[in-house]
């Protein structure tokens, strides 16, 4: 491989030729030879996308201030906006273990900007003095993380959870009017209509939605202009106000600059409220799986209600066996989203003084847990809840030989009379107004109008 001599304060260093990165960059690639992940690969593209949303920013900002030459911002400009554009993320190859601050990737960034705007302005531009004028990693990198994470949840996550709610909400209304037997604790209980089961997974997705909105909220306070430890030193004084300002004409995001810079700065309170919400959607989503697979367990020995699409063969050794495919595979990323919430949570508390040292980590778990329930929620919405049947002749024979039925029946012949004909029914399997009639003498007509499965779904005297 070829390479070129780069300098920094520490030195000369080897940088492979065709590499748009510098000295610093390339130290740290030595350095943190770790895990090969990386923030535009597999997750974090937004990241690299925000770190040039900022770079063009604070270009902007600084010239509007008179700090920097129109021909230099310009140029910055234009390099900045190639990053957003993501036409050189294979120059972003840094490992997500690093220095704590991510210092290393906002240098990457600013070595990469600088050398592709010194080539457009053909002038030398500095990575430190230009590029990352009025800005410290201090604060670029917890700022990365509040756009990256609303650029995120707004563009994917939020339309996904929007459609897997308008998907459960038309499958129950389709489903209107089939009863089923109700479970609790696994065991029977009272019938349920399709719709009510489905209206109260909509109601948990609606309510974690409301809980991911409000902590974006928190997210659009932004920390550049703190610069090292929150005091904004090296940064005019209506640096960080003008720098969101543009930040919100390019990316669109409704941000503004933080109320308190060492707040920002030493905390990632934020993001932990966000992961957590993210956290909250997963156990949300895996509630919805495990019912999925349940009521489609069988087709034979298991409850068999109903019936999702086949979408590939379940078993390399047992011949027409067709499995849960979307369901287990919503849960399991499920799991791993649980685990990137402690991961966040471990990494939030490491806030020593003025400032948090885990931030690489926090934002390489925080979006990777938005786009994987970004990316399994259509999944869940297309190719299992929109898409499955209702077994109604199984929910109708085990309705009618549900035991529990005669709950309604408490008011008219008591408790203990009604547990005797329960007990009695499931013993014998016999259909439970069948008992009823011969333990209490009241009518078939009267029964089945008291027993009306439909009927109980309703609740009420």
């Amino acid at each position: 491989m070829k390479y070129r001599i780069e300098k920094d304060s520490m030195g000369e260093v080897k940088v492979p030729e065709g590499a748009l990165w510098g000295a610093q960059t390339q130290r740290a690639l030595e350095n943190f030879n770790i895990s090969g992940i990386r923030f535009a690969f597999p997750f974090g593209r937004s990241f690299i996308q925000a770190l040039g949303i900022i770079k063009f920013s604070a270009a902007t900002a600084n010239q509007k201030l008179q700090l920097l030459d129109v021909k230099k911002a310009s140029a910055i400009k234009l390099a900045s906006k190639e990053v957003v554009a993501g036409q050189h993320d294979d120059h972003f190859p840094l490992d997500i273990f690093q220095t704590g601050s991510g210092t290393s990737t906002n240098m990457n960034a600013n070595e990469v900007i600088a050398t592709i705007a010194s080539k457009k302005a053909r002038i030398k531009i500095n990575p430190n003095d230009h590029v990352n004028m009025s800005q410290s990693s201090n604060d670029v990198i917890p700022t990365a993380i509040c756009i990256s994470s609303m650029l995120d949840t707004e563009h994917s996550l939020l339309p996904a959870l929007e459609h897997l709610i308008k998907t459960i909400d038309k499958k129950g209304s389709s489903l209107k009017g089939k009863v089923k037997t109700g479970r609790t604790h696994l065991m029977d209980a009272m019938p349920i209509d399709f719709s009510q089961e489905l209206s109260g997974w909509s109601a948990q997705l609606k309510a974690v939605k409301k809980s991911i909105q409000a902590a974006v909220k928190e997210m659009s306070y932004l920390p550049q202009g703190g610069t090292a430890i929150g005091t904004g030193i090296n940064a005019h004084k209506d640096f960080g106000r003008i720098f969101a300002v543009e930040v919100k004409k390019l990316s669109k995001l409704d941000v503004k600059t933080s109320s308190n810079y060492f707040k920002s700065l030493s905390s990632q309170d934020a993001a932990a409220q966000l992961s957590s919400s993210v956290k909250n959607l997963s156990l949300v989503l895996t509630k919805i799986s495990n019912d999925l697979r349940w009521m489609n367990s069988g087709p034979l020995t298991g409850l068999g209600e109903i019936e999702l699409e086949a979408l590939q063969p379940g078993s390399s050794i047992m011949p027409g066996k067709v499995n849960p495919v979307i369901p287990e595979a919503v849960a399991m990323a499920c799991a791993d989203v649980v685990g990137n919430d402690l991961t966040v949570s471990i990494a939030s508390q490491s806030g020593n003084f003025q400032l948090n040292v885990m931030l690489p980590v926090i934002a390489y778990n925080l979006l990777k847990s938005i786009t994987l329930m970004a990316n399994v929620m259509p999944l869940l919405a297309n190719k299992a809840i929109k898409t499955f049947k209702v077994n109604e002749a199984n929910i109708s024979e085990s309705l009618g030989k549900n035991p529990i039925l005669v709950t309604a029946l408490n008011r008219e012949i008591g408790y203990d009379k009604a547990a005797k004909i329960a007990k009695k029914s499931y013993k014998e399997n016999r259909a439970i107004i069948d008992v009823a009639h011969e333990e209490t003498g009241i009518s078939i007509s009267q029964l089945k109008a008291l027993l009306d499965p439909a009927k109980l779904t309703k609740g009420g005297l």
